[in-house]
């Protein structure tokens, strides 16, 4: 059931990923978290994918969050254990993709769905989406990285208004503060993700990769792993890397020459 409430696609070098439980504004079960899970470590081992469109079925909701009839459930403990980190480590996983994501947002983007819309790296919405940070509203917290990557994205004091208030705004001021790139007229918001996505597949992607790498670490997001990588590719392409590999093939000391 899981599998068909998340759903992959792949056209040539564009993945469209999909929230499919529009009865239930696409509120998201601990299921459909693993979906997304699965599906994030398939686009990231296939090398021919060079960007991923991430929307939701229907025109109500792109997320309203966590399906409360879930969570609510819960232990406290398992609260901790089992939803909300690894509801972090899942969406770290997605912010962390080698390639752009493009977030279309066709409806309401609340609590949760609007921490999963801010893993993408280009967001853009229809007009009538709106978005808010209601927890608090039903006397809980932000969950999924609400209060530090949507801090990174509009500022503490932006989030701080949406959170203590639990008011929703609108597409047009969304994208005033910086959570949307694009406000789209009507509802081709998918439309608009796909002429986008195709334009980034249309430029150099180990150069679209890195630079989002590079944006990342910036910013403090997997600083440490893209040096490496990036140190590790260097090293990998002079003559002492193939040296090194022919003279532990051959069994003598090696002769290198810094090239």
């Amino acid at each position: 059931m899981a599998d068909r409430l998340v759903k992959l696609e792949i056209d040539g070098a564009v993945a469209t990923v999909t929230i499919d439980r529009a009865e239930k504004l696409n509120a998201l079960t601990s299921e459909m978290l693993e979906s997304l899970a699965e599906i994030a470590t398939q686009i990231e081992s296939n090398n021919e994918i060079r960007c991923v469109i991430l929307t939701a079925a229907g025109d109500k909701a792109f997320c309203v969050g966590a399906d409360i009839n879930v969570w609510s459930a819960l232990a406290p403990l398992d609260m901790w254990r089992h939803w909300v980190r690894r509801g972090h480590q899942i969406f770290d996983q997605w912010a962390r993709l080698r390639v752009p994501v493009i977030a279309a947002i066709n409806g309401h983007a609340l609590g949760g769905g609007l921490e999963l819309a801010a893993i993408a790296d280009i967001r853009i919405a229809v007009a009538a989406a709106s978005f808010g940070m209601p927890e608090a509203t039903i006397a809980t917290c932000p969950g999924w990285s609400g209060t530090q990557r949507l801090v990174g994205l509009i500022g503490a004091s932006r989030v701080k208004y949406l959170a203590l208030t639990g008011i929703r705004i609108d597409a047009k001021e969304a994208w005033r503060i910086g959570i949307l790139h694009e406000c789209v007229e009507g509802g081709n918001v998918l439309t608009r993700a796909r002429e986008l996505a195709v334009g980034i597949c249309r430029l150099a992607p180990v150069s679209v990769q890195l630079t989002k790498q590079i944006i990342d670490a910036g910013e403090g997001v997997g600083a440490a792993s893209a040096l490496e990588a990036m140190a590790g590719a260097l090293a990998a392409s002079t003559v002492d890397a193939g040296e090194g590999l022919a003279s532990f093939r051959e069994k003598r000391k090696p002769a290198y020459r810094g090239k």
